[in-house]
């Protein structure tokens, strides 16, 4: 059974693990995930498995009307189950219980799993950044959603 739960920054090392398994050359920088996990805007979630270990995780930042899905990641043995869609429902909760009206996120062009999630969960594209992820230069597809 998968837990739910707030991440703290004693999962810090865990989520970097993943970050850096799931994304490689285009992973975020310890530093910059810890400002995330203790800014006042935002949340994160950790996915636990029943081992206790850290199997998936989702950033949330929040800051007035409008959101942003900073991060998620499943790892890998743990994909294909719902968890990815059950991190992002957890994160539009929590979106909508601070008030957020939109809430936008980026993903990469060559990742159509991931597209096809967030597409099948509302969100529409809404434009192209090119060269986005680096150091590799894919585009990012920037999507939007609207909460009710």
């Amino acid at each position: 059974m998968i837990a739910l739960r707030t991440a703290t920054i004693d999962d810090l090392d865990a989520i970097m693990a993943l970050e850096t398994a799931s994304f490689g050359l285009t992973a975020w920088a310890r530093e910059t995930m810890a400002a995330e996990m203790t800014s006042e805007w935002g949340r994160y979630v950790v996915a636990v498995d029943d081992a206790g270990a850290v199997v998936g995780y989702v950033g949330l930042r929040a800051v007035g009307v409008e959101g942003d899905i900073q991060t998620i990641a499943v790892a890998e043995a743990a994909r294909g189950a719902g968890l990815g869609r059950r991190l992002l429902a957890e994160a539009q909760q929590d979106a909508r219980a601070r008030g957020v009206q939109e809430l936008f996120l980026e993903v990469r062009e060559d990742n159509p799993t991931a597209r096809a999630l967030y597409a099948s969960e509302g969100f529409v594209e809404i434009g192209v950044r090119p060269g986005y992820y680096q150091p590799e230069g894919v585009d990012a597809i920037a999507m939007r959603k609207e909460l009710a």
